[in-house]
């Protein structure tokens, strides 16, 4: 869920913050994820409060809207921005994956101009003073 609210507050703007039928939706895409998931809304709202729970995700409640919607918060979280941010992104939406195909994959989010790029920010994501983000 949490890579799903990332990668639509860049790729569908206009909709972000998503509400709890579009972040289903999102989260039982068919492409660009691996595996492919089929959650229910109640499956879905349960990982939403763990998530606010850790402090990566904020409802928000909008005047202008009957329904709640969901935000995250990782990039102030867990204090990583852009690429790093990027490469965290797709990797929650598509497992493990080689430098290659992190850097074709998130062009949409972050443009990543080598793979030498891909690798300082897979090391600083390991090298991290709080803890490793990725294995």
């Amino acid at each position: 869920m949490l890579g799903c609210l990332i990668e639509k507050e860049k790729l569908t703007p206009d909709n972000y913050p998503l509400t709890l039928n579009s972040l289903t939706a999102a989260c039982n895409q068919k492409t660009s994820r691996e595996p492919v998931l089929e959650l229910t809304e109640s499956e879905v709202a349960e990982a939403l409060d763990s998530l606010r729970e850790k402090r990566l995700v904020n409802e928000v409640i909008r005047s202008d809207s009957r329904v709640n919607r969901y935000r995250h918060v990782a990039d102030m979280a867990l204090n990583i921005k852009g690429g790093r941010l990027a490469a965290l992104c797709v990797l929650m939406l598509r497992g493990p994956q080689t430098p290659g195909e992190i850097r074709s994959r998130t062009g949409r989010l972050h443009e990543v101009s080598s793979l030498e790029e891909v690798q300082d920010t897979l090391d600083a994501l390991v090298d991290r003073p709080g803890g490793p983000l990725v294995v």
